[in-house]
């Protein structure tokens, strides 16, 4: 499927298809334009969307985090990799 038609083999071309024949360029590139038209607006709709679930998984991240405070005096563990040379 191309821009959602189907394809049109070439023999529906040599023999005068009723799809072929019913064509008109015209409309097809009204059609065209008004899609290329309408693609920033799609662009930007994904991307607020995809910034708002941005922030919803940082939100329930960050509701599972218990605040702790440290004082100078205070042991913690820490852990201690071996580098690799």
């Amino acid at each position: 499927m191309v821009y959602k038609f189907d394809a049109m083999i070439p023999i529906e071309i040599q023999e005068s298809s009723p799809r072929f024949q019913n064509f008109v360029a015209e409309e097809c590139n009204e059609g065209r334009k008004v899609n290329l038209d309408l693609l920033d607006k799609v662009q930007e709709q994904t991307r607020i969307k995809a910034e708002a679930l941005k922030m919803r998984v940082e939100q329930k991240q960050r509701s599972k985090l218990r605040p702790r405070q440290f004082q100078v005096v205070d042991l913690v563990m820490r852990k201690a990799y071996q580098l690799e040379n």
